[in-house]
């Protein structure tokens, strides 16, 4: 196997990297055109993005010096559609868990089971299969790694809201003698360092390396069992965190502590685009689908040179019934939140310690307010709580944009499938979501007795 060297921290998104993504497609196809069964697989999921988001980052992304919209990282592997809904018990709009567990285990269920069917039994996940194959196991996601999608992959509860025992399975948990998974980065310092029990002592005590900031993360020896936690829940907003490119940096870092030669399963996770579509937050959305472009190319770039790897990606459903265009008007207008120096939330949790609010907000989005937009900064006082003060920022930015949302919840739309590498043809066509486990199942083949 070939290791690829990913630029680490320093990584910026430079329109020739994006020119030699979107250009170089064929490559991508023969190099993996000899391979059929894949040695290592790495399912993405963007939590969140439906059609809409990947529309929206094409438009957001897109140069208004050329009359054509680019195309963006994601547009060239585009080679289906999912299904989404649930076990009939809980209608036709899922919830992450049901949705990532059908995923991972190929079977529909309730909406908030974690792998386990409509008789909260425990189901065998995707994962759990390659660990038994001897394959390593790792999970990197943007959430708080207990959160329903990465939960849904290592292991099986009743209810995704059972955040501390879902944490304590993650080490209690064995498949044989090792536990369930080799890898985990993201957020969650609360469910494994608590009063009743210190989680991440107990696996430096079983050989596991622990990072708690991107930094260390990096400087960790490379090829040991791991766990990383870089924040109290989830991980900081794209547009507040230390590196925008986050995701990027923990999916580099997750390939080289697997990488071996039975070959390694890989969740990654976009978590945050699922959160900014129920918060109505345009500017977070398209932070959080810039990361994931990011690693997408990255990750096609490990695929030139790791042939027998394949790449799917796709979404559990769609959230907040994201509209391009609103109110009638047939414009949308993405360059208003294109230069945002930080999310909403951030601005709106410090906007009452500014001496003019009207000029900091300005500075933060990255645009001079109109009258009208001034005014309605001002009425924000100590009397509106934070999500009111967010809301008129929100309201200000879906005006400029002409940005509209139905909901604050999931919508039922099917979603996009993405895939490249080995064994990608695998995944055209409109599937059910539990096609796209049992095809990984299928690579996988028969676990030992």
């Amino acid at each position: 196997m070939t290791s690829f060297k990913f630029p680490l921290l320093t990584i910026v998104l430079s329109a020739a990297l994006f020119s030699a993504a979107c250009t170089s497609t064929s490559s991508v196809s023969d190099a993996s055109s000899q391979v059929q069964t894949p040695r290592n697989i790495i399912m993405v999921v963007a939590d969140g993005m439906g059609p809409a988001y990947t529309t929206a980052y094409r438009l957001y992304k897109d140069n208004p010096d050329t009359a054509e919209i680019e195309p963006t990282a994601l547009d060239e592997f585009l080679v289906g559609t999912a299904r989404t809904y649930p076990a009939q018990i809980s209608g036709y709009v899922t919830d992450s868990a049901a949705s990532a567990t059908a995923l991972s285990t190929g079977q529909k269920t309730y909406n908030g089971a974690i792998a386990v069917d409509l008789d909260k039994k425990p189901l065998e996940t995707v994962l759990h299969r390659a660990k038994k194959l001897g394959m390593k196991t790792g999970v990197a996601v943007t959430s708080q790694i207990v959160h329903a999608t990465p939960a849904s992959y290592i292991a099986h509860n009743e209810s995704r809201r059972n955040y501390d025992q879902i944490a304590d399975s993650f080490l209690d948990d064995r498949i044989g003698n090792d536990l369930v998974t080799d890898v985990m980065l993201g957020g969650g310092w609360r469910y494994f360092i608590r009063d009743d029990r210190n989680l991440v002592d107990e696996f430096k005590a079983l050989g596991y390396q622990y990072a708690d900031s991107y930094t260390d993360l990096l400087a960790l020896p490379k090829g040991k069992p791991t766990l990383g936690l870089f924040a109290d829940v989830g991980l900081p907003k794209a547009l507040d965190d230390t590196n925008r490119q986050r995701l990027s940096v923990m999916t580099e870092a997750a390939i080289a502590h697997l990488e071996n030669v039975n070959g390694y399963f890989l969740l990654v996770e976009a978590s945050q685009v699922d959160w900014a579509g129920h918060a109505n937050d345009i500017a977070s959305a398209m932070g959080e689908m810039q990361d994931l472009e990011h690693t997408m190319m990255l990750l096609k770039q490990y695929v030139l040179a790791n042939p027998d790897t394949l790449v799917v990606l796709t979404a559990d459903h769609s959230t907040g019934g994201l509209t391009i265009g609103a109110k009638g008007e047939y414009r949308w207008s993405p360059e208003f939140i294109q230069n945002m120096k930080s999310s909403v939330e951030a601005i709106a949790k410090v906007i009452l310690e500014k001496e003019d609010m009207a000029i900091y907000v300005s500075e933060q989005f990255g645009f001079e307010l109109n009258d009208e937009e001034k005014n309605a900064v001002s009425v924000i006082t100590s009397a509106l709580d934070q999500r009111a003060r967010e809301g008129v920022l929100k309201t200000i930015l879906d005006n400029r944009t002409n940005t509209g949302w139905t909901t604050s919840g999931h919508t039922g739309v099917d979603v996009e499938i993405y895939a490249f590498g080995a064994g990608a043809d695998a995944f055209e066509g409109n599937l059910n979501n539990t096609d796209i486990a049992e095809r990984i199942f299928e690579f996988l083949g028969k676990a030992p007795e």
